[in-house]
């Protein structure tokens, strides 16, 4: 895949996600609505699970934009399929499968550890 193929995958990527995350981000249809966990299930408990299950999400998608723009830096300073932990190159079949990767699976395996 050249590299233009790869920065409108990444552009198209970056527009999709924006657009989920200004679904996910939009003010609630009742945003006074009572959220609380008490000891019944009831309409404040189920909102209240959706808007965390919905927080998780929007912070996911937001990792995944920030991960498209260093891919785009990357790819604009000369470095796309370098990986930024180790230095290594990334094996095409993983920027194949995850254009906006900036790391060999090695490094992306130790990222939890690194980032706690």
């Amino acid at each position: 895949m050249d590299e233009r193929e790869v920065a409108r995958l990444l552009e198209e990527r970056k527009r999709e996600l924006a657009v989920e995350l200004d679904r996910l981000t939009a003010t609630p249809r009742d945003p006074a609505a009572a959220v609380s966990f008490g000891k019944r299930i009831g309409d404040g408990t189920t909102e209240a699970v959706e808007r965390i299950a919905t927080t998780a999400a929007a912070r996911s998608l937001a990792g995944t934009a920030r991960e498209v723009d260093r891919a785009l830096e990357k790819l604009a300073e000369g470095t796309y399929g370098t990986c930024d932990g180790c230095g290594v190159e990334i094996p095409g079949e993983r920027l194949e499968a995850r254009p906006w990767t900036t790391l060999c699976v090695r490094c992306a395996a130790e990222r939890p550890r690194i980032t706690r």
